[in-house]
């Protein structure tokens, strides 16, 4: 016997559930807390299951009936309501939860504070610009290659194709991300290897001929602007780190005494600690500075606020005005140069590398190898600032390998 409205209207809820048949497996179950909820009960694949079909009064008796007979009819075709239902549920957070964006944000807040802030701000930014705007509320399983591929053409159009290669790059990043977490079928970014025009191999202006050498190091001497900038003139050539871990250097991280520069894994390139001997040379140039800025945090702080580091063209400006164009010298320059004629004169290439902090392909190995080939490293940054020394005085040119085995 089919149920009426009356009898679900006069339904009063009891100390336990209570259950009013009405036919071909609707019922309405009467909850103690005064709920009214209208199920379905059927068998699948030899299996007795149900389903909610809605609250009565907010659905009513023909609707629960008709939500009914669509279950009954998916039921006939093979399909189970239940798992219908889920897949319903799945593919709606599939298309407002997990979009590009998210799982690209996602992903990025779960790795990014392992890596340097530089590092960090740049792919954020990236993403941001030239990635979201295009294919960031796209559900990221939806997304195909050629979708992908027209977001890098905007970006390549504009003639930035190294930026369009790191945006591939990080794409792949967090979308073998989403395929972890299983959000995606596969990486499109593997699709697309080889789509992009290679990058032009580009290399950062440098002096590396002995007598040149010597000449920037006496107009470096000469320099008549601002003493800070001056001293990281002097310092560059002495300890030739990249240019953002010279401007930003702090005094708690230089230890005179010692003769050395530690910075932290969160300032450098590849995350991992630094270690920089200072030559007696780089030592004095610190000692004369530490007067004007020893007070603070930063050793080169900025021109017009101390409590930031100087900006990051200052040492570029500072050779522009000794007359050396971009072509011919760059703050970068002061590490090919060490490394070229490091390398020319004989010094342990392992050395050498660990001084220049270039990567590790093992991170954890890199973190806990800072330290390594340290006397070497002591020995060679002396010799180098003598080197240096030698070439600024005008002396005949000679060879770090005879400076080594004096």
């Amino acid at each position: 016997m089919s149920l009426t409205v009356a009898q679900i209207q006069a339904a009063k809820p009891i100390s336990k559930p209570v259950k009013l048949f009405d036919e071909r497996g609707l019922y309405l179950e009467v909850v103690p807390a005064g709920g009214k909820w209208w199920r379905f009960k059927y068998r699948f694949a030899g299996k007795e299951k149900r389903i909610s079909l809605g609250i009565y009064p907010d659905v009513g008796l023909k609707e629960a009936r008709d939500k009914r007979d669509d279950a009954r009819k998916q039921v006939a075709a093979g399909i189970d309501p239940g798992e219908a239902r889920k897949a319903a549920k799945i593919a709606i957070i599939e298309k407002t939860e997990n979009t590009v964006e998210t799982v690209a944000r996602e992903w990025f807040n779960k790795y990014s504070p392992s890596w340097a802030y530089s590092h960090s701000s740049k792919i954020i930014q990236r993403l941001e610009r030239d990635v979201f705007p295009w294919i960031g509320s796209r559900p990221i399983r939806e997304v195909k290659a050629p979708e992908l591929l027209s977001v890098l053409r905007r970006i390549e159009e504009r003639g930035a194709i190294e930026t369009a290669h790191r945006a591939l790059q990080n794409c792949g990043q967090f979308f073998r991300y989403a395929v972890v977490t299983g959000r995606a079928d596969h990486d499109l970014s593997a699709a697309l290897r080889g789509a992009l025009p290679p990058v032009k191999e580009k290399h950062h202006a440098s002096i590396t001929e002995p007598k040149a050498i010597g000449a920037l190091m006496r107009a470096i001497d000469g320099y008549q602007g601002s003493f800070v900038t001056k001293c990281a003139l002097k310092l560059a050539p002495l300890v030739f780190v990249r240019a953002g871990e010279l401007r930003k250097a702090e005094w708690p991280e230089v230890n005179l005494e010692q003769a050395e520069w530690r910075i932290p894994a969160m300032r450098m390139k590849k995350n991992a600690p630094h270690i920089v001997p200072l030559a007696t040379q780089a030592v004095a140039i610190l000692h004369e500075l530490q007067p004007f800025t020893g007070k603070g945090r930063f050793v080169f702080p900025g021109a017009c606020n101390r409590d930031r580091p100087m900006s990051d063209n200052t040492v570029l400006s500072a050779l522009r005005r000794l007359g050396y164009a971009k072509t011919e010298m760059t703050g970068h320059g002061f590490r090919s140069m060490a490394s070229t004629l490091l390398n020319e004169q004989g010094w342990h290439r392992d050395a050498i590398e660990r001084q220049l902090a270039h990567a590790e392909r093992d991170a954890i190995r890199a973190a806990y190898n800072y330290a390594e080939h340290l006397p070497e490293r002591r020995k060679m940054m002396q010799a180098w600032a003598d080197y240096l020394d030698k070439l600024k005085a005008g002396a005949e040119i000679i060879s770090l390998q005879s400076s080594r085995a004096a």
